[in-house]
């Protein structure tokens, strides 16, 4: 099974999506290598497609910054995100099967946050409503809850940290870049 496949599955229905990267069984370093770092190379370079449109407010060196920190947020905070969720939750990682599980869940949920980041990033200007596609990616977290066999009494409290990690370390993660780099 392909992993693009999935991640269309998961935009069109995230409940058949899920149960398709379930049946899937694709292992962490095939996701990463096959959607996520090339999602991200493209976010990288998405960066600098605003210097097209106005050359005098976009500088080399500062589409060049934004592509660092677009690239560093979203990877770092995959890796923040995994360490910290199989801390909270260690019944989630107790065999590898359920930790490659647990890693997919970010990894599939923060694609839906790469993505319109990098649609915002190629359109000319400002288009706000793009921002709102970045809350389905929830939808896509909470829906994966039964991917992860998260208990009934638990899932409240994970969903609320899985997705304050991975929306929310991202932000943070720009935000502590802009001010080391920018």
């Amino acid at each position: 099974m392909s992993v693009w496949k999935n991640i269309a599955l998961l935009t069109i229905s995230p409940r058949v999506g899920w149960e398709e990267v379930e049946e899937s069984g694709l292992d962490t370093e095939r996701v990463m290598s096959g959607a996520y770092y090339p999602l991200l190379a493209l976010l990288a370079v998405s960066c600098f497609v605003p210097m097209i449109y106005d050359h005098n407010e976009f500088t080399l060196s500062g589409c060049l910054i934004s592509a660092i920190i677009a690239f560093a947020k979203y990877l770092v905070s995959y890796f923040i995100a995994s360490y910290l969720l199989s801390g909270f939750y260690p019944e989630l990682t107790k065999s590898k099967l359920a930790t490659m599980r647990l890693n997919n869940f970010v990894i599939y949920s923060s694609v839906f946050l790469i993505v319109p980041e990098l649609l915002i990033n190629v359109m000319p200007g400002q288009f706000s409503p793009l921002y709102f596609l970045m809350t389905y990616s929830l939808l896509v977290a909470y829906r994966g809850l039964d991917h992860l066999g998260v208990k009934k009494e638990k899932r409240t409290k994970f969903f609320v940290i899985a997705a304050c990690l991975i929306a929310g370390m991202p932000v943070l993660l720009s935000y502590l870049l802009h001010l080391l780099i920018a």
